[in-house]
């Protein structure tokens, strides 16, 4: 029985499949496609690259658009105002000759609100993300994790009209004793408004009632960021035995942090645009002295308040540069999340 030829052994189909990338072989050994199945694959990669392309310069165009609408409304108030747009904090003067405006009072209120919000969501939403995801059984993790998501369903005016015909009125008694028993604290002073304490519309209603409509986003985001955890990490510390809560949190809270942290972003993003719940609970001037126990105005709401008098471009303009103001600042805050995330990552 006579070896087979080196020529059929190089020819063999074990041989052509092991002989390299098929842009190495010969054209006669190049394995073929069914025909017009290249042609397909390069056209659908071709139309997906263009349509992810065009997506997001869309995107970069509407939001290049949005600023420079915000720039050319604003940019003749400003020019025309008399007083410092970033230091006066008296009345508003938006017609006649002599403009006077400036948003010192709107951004502490605007801030205060947001970081109230902040501080109550997210432990609660860190909370509600782990026992989901770690303790509850799926019978149970499945009604709450409904429920909470079912709270971003709610429209804002309703979390308004709970806030101040519900939420306020209950926090009457407690603000009373916050003045009272806690009063040397600059948070808790009594306010200059008594109207304040006896409706409960204060910049701490206004902070709960954020909270509660910020929740159900930072839940989500750090549920499913949570859930995605690598097993492996997992199997890996309950083999060297780790309890439960240290497998949260030498495996679960690491890996999930930066999600968890682009998740209360959204959150803020959200409280720091929020008109028709705030209209409803705070809509009236409150001092700058950080006491959670005055009213104020936000970006938004001062906007929404006055939106019905807008009948000259320089009154226009002057709210106008209030919104400005917003924009940049909700993306200075996305930036400083972004570098924040990105440093975690590496």
């Amino acid at each position: 029985m006579t070896a087979p030829a080196p020529t059929q052994l190089m020819t063999s189909p074990t041989a052509r499949d092991h002989a390299g990338p098929a842009q190495d072989r010969p054209p006669e050994e190049r394995p073929r496609s069914p025909r017009g199945l290249a042609t397909v694959s390069r056209f659908g990669d071709r139309m997906m690259a263009t349509l992810a392309t065009g997506s997001g310069l869309l995107v970069t165009a509407a939001i290049g658009l949005i600023a420079l609408f915000l720039l050319i409304q604003a940019i003749p108030a400003l020019t025309k105002n008399t007083e410092n747009f970033f230091t006066y904090t008296g009345t508003w003067v938006v017609s006649g000759p002599d403009l006077k405006f400036g948003i010192p009072a709107q951004f502490y209120a605007t801030v205060v609100v947001s970081v109230i919000a902040l501080l109550i969501a997210m432990p609660v939403a860190l909370g509600i993300a782990l026992f989901v995801t770690e303790y509850a059984p799926p019978r149970l993790a499945r009604p709450i994790t409904y429920l909470v998501d079912l709270l971003a369903a709610v429209p804002s005016i309703v979390y308004g009209l709970w806030g101040i015909l519900v939420l306020g009125p209950a926090l009457v008694g407690v603000n009373r004793w916050l003045v009272d028993d806690l009063g040397w604290l600059p948070f808790f002073q009594p306010p200059q408004n008594a109207a304040n304490m006896s409706t409960g519309g204060t910049l701490l209603t206004a902070g709960i009632v954020l909270a509660v409509m910020i929740l159900p986003v930072i839940t989500a985001v750090t549920r499913e960021v949570f859930a995605k955890t690598p097993p492996a990490q997992r199997e890996a510390a309950l083999a060297l035995g780790a309890t439960r809560w240290e497998v949260v949190r030498t495996a679960v809270l690491p890996f999930g942090f930066s999600g968890y942290l682009s998740g209360s972003m959204l959150g803020l993003g959200r409280a720091l645009g929020e008109t028709m719940a705030l209209l409803l609970i705070i809509s009236t001037v409150g001092p700058i002295d950080f006491n959670l126990m005055e009213s104020g105005q936000t970006f938004a709401t001062v906007i929404a308040n006055n939106a019905a008098e807008f009948d000259s471009p320089a009154k226009t303009g002057a709210y106008i540069s209030a919104g400005l103001v917003l924009f940049i600042l909700t993306f200075i805050v996305n930036a400083a999340a972004r570098s924040v995330i990105t440093r975690r990552g590496t």
